[in-house]
């Protein structure tokens, strides 16, 4: 994602603030917003005026891609707003009138907001690796060569992508999924590291061998991964499972290029809800 253009950051600070709207924030308020996305530096409210205040604050950052993806999913996240996506998807068709001329868009996919980058139509919303992929997996992992092999998974999917190869590319988003929830759960807990996770019955499965569906499931109970988020990314793990032939031959799809696109969008949610996670 490029480095948006600072009318663009002042109009979103303007969205964020919402002066004398219906959801309008006080400073405090847009305080812990930021901190809520873990908007680097964690910026103290000074009491100036809002609007240039919090552009400035966006300005500081305004290279850092993974933050803006957060920010700006986060303003018409429904999880903001009392409403829910009743309330949150207005908020989104003005975040998207801003964002058109930069050539993105936010999207609901499973319920969860997701940015992307407009079509050259200017109609659809594409899907790739979210924005800065390596640099955000290397902070949520210290493990340098874990984070090197989930990278050459994603650069690989990426390659099947490119290249028509759309089934194989599906099984490699699995994969750099599984990878990448599996180095977070159990760098995040040592319990798990050491006597692994709960399964079906009670039984304990040992770390190394807990799957995409157990990794998710336990991610979804400490929080760290939304509901939504959860669900869509269960299908992947459907389609990841096209490893084995039988298993498309059963279920009787032929992925295309919308497939893949369609796969890549709720790893975007699920790495802001694990950046953004407590």
């Amino acid at each position: 994602m490029a480095v948006l253009d600072l009318l663009t950051l002042e109009r979103v600070a303007r969205l964020i603030c919402d002066a004398d709207g219906p959801y309008e924030r006080t400073g405090s308020q847009v305080e812990r917003f930021l901190h809520r996305v873990r908007w680097p530096g964690s910026p103290q409210y000074d009491g100036s005026p809002r609007v240039p205040w919090l552009t400035e604050v966006l300005t500081s950052h305004a290279d850092d891609a993974a933050a803006l993806d957060r920010l700006l999913c986060r303003i018409c996240d429904p999880l903001e707003y009392d409403g829910g996506i009743e309330a949150a998807e207005p908020i989104a068709q003005e975040l998207n009138r801003i964002l058109a001329p930069e050539g993105l868009t936010v999207t609901y996919v499973g319920g969860r907001p997701v940015l992307g980058q407009l079509s050259r139509t200017g109609d659809t919303p594409l899907y790739g690796p979210p924005p800065d992929l390596h640099e955000r997996v290397r902070r949520l992992s210290g493990d340098s060569k874990a984070v090197d092999i989930l990278m050459a998974r994603a650069d690989e999917a990426s390659i099947c992508q490119n290249n028509g190869a759309y089934a194989l590319a599906i099984i490699g988003i699995g994969s750099f999924v599984e990878g990448l929830l599996h180095v977070v759960v159990t760098d995040r807990d040592e319990t798990v590291r050491r006597s692994g996770l709960v399964g079906r019955g009670g039984r304990r499965v040992p770390a190394e061998r807990a799957g995409l569906h157990l990794l998710l499931e336990y991610a979804h109970r400490q929080k760290w991964v939304q509901t939504d988020a959860k669900d869509f990314m269960e299908k992947v793990r459907d389609y990841r499972n096209f490893v084995h032939p039988r298993h498309q031959i059963e279920y009787g799809l032929v992925p295309d290029l919308d497939t893949v696109r369609m796969c890549w969008a709720p790893v975007h949610a699920l790495l802001n809800d694990l950046e953004s996670a407590p």
